[in-house]
């Protein structure tokens, strides 16, 4: 499964179009985890546990987006997008989509 950010897969001609293919996820910070982040956000630095938690959260989105992709039968998805959202206390959304396309 190939993902670009552009309209058309380099060297590929799309055959069809098959819609907007999706995933995200809800990932919430831990107790523990806040106590050691605010410490180094008092000190400075990167924040690294947050840091990793988006990363892994970035991840699983992609990995659901393409899971879609593959129930229309997509060879790739185009023009894909990540957003992230906060959702309550402690909780943040990361959603990837683009548009599942069929090659030639």
């Amino acid at each position: 499964m190939e993902f670009v950010t552009t309209e058309t897969v380099p060297g590929r001609e799309i055959d069809e179009s098959l819609g907007i293919a999706r995933g995200n996820t809800v990932k919430a910070r831990n107790v523990g985890r806040d106590i050691t982040q605010s410490i180094r956000n008092i000190t400075g630095g990167e924040l690294k546990a947050y840091s990793e938690l988006l990363s892994d959260a970035r991840d699983e989105a992609l990995e659901r987006m393409a899971d879609d992709a593959r129930s229309m039968d997509a060879d790739a998805v185009v023009n894909v997008r990540l957003e992230s959202s906060e959702i309550a206390n402690g909780g943040s959304e990361v959603i990837a989509y683009g548009t599942a396309v069929t090659l030639k």
